[in-house]
């Protein structure tokens, strides 16, 4: 198993990471400063810089997505414990002694974390349109900020993907059982 690192706690939560999420944070700010140079056209340090708070602001999207699990999770009575970051996504942790949960509780734990991101998503694309007369830089880091709550922590989070244990094929594996489970009555 991985080493994990105590990065705090916000709340109840212990936020846990790994060192990939180290590696994780620099090739994105890589991948963001590049962005910055070729889609928005701006001089070196300003993508650079562009590129280190659009870093900043998708870990704390990350975080965000799980506290939206969190919060789910608080609502049917089975709260998560912590918070784990690897790479440049997170994991929810749950009590390792959590009884065996009903499917539509753990459907409802996972879409917490894509409510809570669509809602930032919507946000950010408001302050994206209101910043854009800024300049191109807080342009840059407000339209990334947004695209990422979009396109990777809602739309995103909810595909079934066969390598990923996305919130999207818990909701899959769940809902399959649930349907299974389920008693048609025809007149």
């Amino acid at each position: 198993m991985k080493e994990r690192h105590m990065m705090g706690k916000i709340g109840d939560l212990h936020v846990t990471a790994d060192r990939s999420a180290a590696g994780g944070f620099l090739l994105l700010w890589a991948v963001f400063s590049l962005l910055g140079r070729g889609l928005y056209h701006l001089r070196p340090r300003a993508a650079i810089t562009g590129g280190l708070l659009a870093t900043g602001l998708h870990f704390l999207s990350e975080l965000w997505h799980q506290m939206g699990h969190a919060r789910a999770a608080e609502h049917t009575g089975f709260p998560m414990t912590g918070i784990h970051l690897w790479g440049m996504l997170g994991t929810s942790i749950y009590p390792p002694d959590e009884p065996e949960l009903p499917d539509e509780l753990h459907i409802e734990r996972a879409l917490g974390g894509p409510r809570a991101s669509a809602g930032l998503a919507l946000a950010a694309m408001l302050v994206a349109f209101i910043v854009r007369p800024v300049g191109r830089t807080a342009l840059m880091v407000a339209s990334l900020f947004a695209l990422d709550n979009l396109f990777i922590f809602s739309a995103g989070a909810l595909l079934p993907l066969p390598f990923l244990e996305t919130d999207g094929a818990i909701i899959q594996r769940y809902r399959q059982a649930y349907r299974k489970r389920m008693v048609v009555i025809q007149e």
